[in-house]
């Protein structure tokens, strides 16, 4: 079983080499690494080039968004599982990829789904937060749960029949993708309680206040486009309970 680890990036000098060998250090051995960049304007693009053998292939290119350079992977990837990696975070240990391949492959499954470690830049050995992705169920869309997304390993086939990410999305394209394969029940898939991936605080979906309000705009966007009934109160019901997250550490 192949997995294609994809990473996009823009501007990310002082993350990439961590996230390269991240998935270089992984004991599995049939891994693709796809590294999609947006025209970095720093050293991005030369820290890659330096690890060109760690890497199955690299764009950089201009693009309109994250999801547009997610779905620039999801057309190289030749793996039978995808994975989304950020270039500021890494895998827990070597042997996370390795787990996520036997699980799938000994179970048939369309989708595993494990938990994410958070981290400050200035303090990395020090665990803030752990996303549960255990409490996702599809009945928990309409109140805007979903996996850990860089802890959440899909079938390539999936994508195939279900389709690649929307681009019109800015923040929350991977809530859409997620309502829109798990909302029948259909997929055979499961939570491993398991810490896959360590991730560092400060991306799109933890920006501040602003962040977190078109996110859930979005949230509510996919929701609609997916016939899930939901409201505002539903979405933000989801806090309260993300709250105990800041106290299994």
């Amino acid at each position: 079983m192949k997995i294609s680890v994809i990473t996009v990036c823009y501007n990310s000098q002082s993350t990439i080499q961590k996230a390269i060998d991240s998935v270089a250090w992984q004991t599995w051995p049939s891994i693709e690494h796809i590294v999609v960049d947006g025209a970095s304007r720093d050293d991005t693009v030369s820290i890659i080039q330096a690890n060109a053998q760690k890497i199955a292939h690299f764009v950089s290119e201009p693009d309109t968004g994250v999801y547009e350079a997610m779905n620039k992977g999801l057309q190289l990837a030749t793996g039978d599982v995808i994975a989304f990696l950020n270039s500021d975070d890494v895998y827990h240990d070597a042997k996370a990829l390795e787990t996520v391949a036997l699980a799938m492959k000994d179970e048939g499954l369309d989708a595993l789904y494990g938990d994410v470690e958070f981290f400050n830049a200035d303090n990395p050995a020090v665990t803030v937060r752990i996303y549960d992705s255990g409490q996702f169920c599809p009945a928990r869309l309409a109140r805007g749960w979903m996996p850990a997304h860089p802890a959440l390993f899909v079938r390539r086939e999936i994508y195939r029949r279900f389709g690649y990410f929307r681009e019109d999305y800015r923040i929350a394209g991977d809530f859409e993708f997620v309502a829109r394969i798990f909302k029948d029940g259909q997929l055979k898939s499961r939570h491993l309680s398991k810490v896959f991936v360590r991730m560092q605080t400060g991306g799109l979906s933890t920006a501040g206040l602003r962040a977190t309000y078109l996110l859930n705009q979005e949230i509510l966007r996919a929701c609609r486009q997916n016939g899930i009934t939901s409201n505002w109160l539903m979405v933000l019901s989801k806090y309260f309970f993300k709250v105990r997250e800041f106290f299994h550490v």
